[in-house]
């Protein structure tokens, strides 16, 4: 893999996607609509949406899907986000409970128009799936909430399985892609969560113009405020208006990544050209060993954060 980034070319085969359809695809897409709730799969248009809605799968989106950041490599909607609705997180457990998930995924849009950025919101549906599903193992894929540490040790002190915090690219890439966000703010946000005991996890996406030295820094970065899962992904640009694509990066490239990963002590990564930061999320559980049940995970997971 060079160490300097590379022209664009034309989107390579491996990264053709499958239409989703079918009798489960229908039915997450229905269960969702019937309660107004959003997922990334969809605002997000994540490109493993088909794969998951057949599979009977989904991240639920918080809050509403209209954030109050304009971050360039996401397709979220910006602008001016209706008041939380407060019947969502028993929406979301009974959901959990129709769609029969051992695992699910949460994740939201940012809400810096808020006090505490959401976060009382984010623990009160942790503790409804909670109520609801008992078994349910749960991961959240956290904002940065401003850094309020108030905020961020509020959903803590709920108990997530996974609590991330996705870094998505490398410190020189981050002020061009990321709105307000700050690099080493999201490092901060990472050794908080391990500091509390609980299992931190992260995401970092290629094909920004980042090099080969500045991914393995990153890695390096990310293992110093021990953060034990990795996921990594190729960044896709959804609209127009969005980033551009400089780089496809090859699979061989990924599995070279995935290594050093692991060769750098991250206890799970997941590492390919269509991988997001809750992809097959459940196998982090099984590697981490702190599933519930002996039984394979369904999970709600595919998000967009990238």
């Amino acid at each position: 893999m060079s160490d300097t980034p590379s022209t664009l070319q034309r989107k390579p085969e491996w990264l053709k996607i499958r239409i989703g359809g079918g009798h489960t695809y229908a039915g997450v897409s229905r269960t969702l609509t019937e309660r107004g709730l959003h997922t990334i799969c969809s605002s997000g248009r994540c490109p493993n949406q088909g794969e998951c809605w057949q599979a009977g799968t989904a991240t639920f989106l918080l809050l509403g899907n209209i954030c109050t950041r304009s971050c360039r490599f996401c397709a979220t909607p910006t602008g001016h986000p209706l008041a939380p609705d407060p019947n969502e997180p028993d929406k979301i457990a009974q959901s959990v409970r129709i769609l029969s998930l051992k695992h699910v995924v949460l994740t939201s849009v940012d809400r810096d128009d808020l006090p505490d950025g959401g976060a009382n919101h984010w623990k009160r549906v942790v503790e409804a799936i909670r109520v609801v599903n008992p078994n349910t193992t749960i991961e959240v894929l956290i904002p940065d909430f401003m850094g309020k540490d108030d905020a961020l040790k509020c959903v803590i002190e709920a108990q997530p399985e996974i609590i991330a915090h996705n870094i998505e690219t490398v410190e020189r890439i981050t002020p061009n892609v990321r709105s307000r966000a700050r690099y080493r703010y999201s490092l901060e946000v990472l050794k908080q969560i391990a500091e509390a005991g609980a299992l931190a996890k992260s995401g970092i996406m290629l094909g920004l113009g980042e090099t080969y030295s500045e991914i393995l820094t990153t890695m390096d970065d990310l293992r110093a405020v021990n953060c034990q899962v990795l996921t990594i992904g190729q960044y896709l640009q959804p609209r127009k208006t969005n980033a551009e694509v400089l780089r496809y990066v090859t699979p061989d490239e990924f599995d070279q990544l995935a290594e050093e990963a692991r060769d750098r002590g991250f206890r799970y990564v997941e590492a390919g050209p269509l991988v997001r930061s809750s992809f097959h999320a459940e196998k982090a559980l099984a590697a981490c060993g702190i599933l519930k049940t002996s039984e394979t995970p369904t999970t709600a997971q595919s998000d967009s954060k990238q």
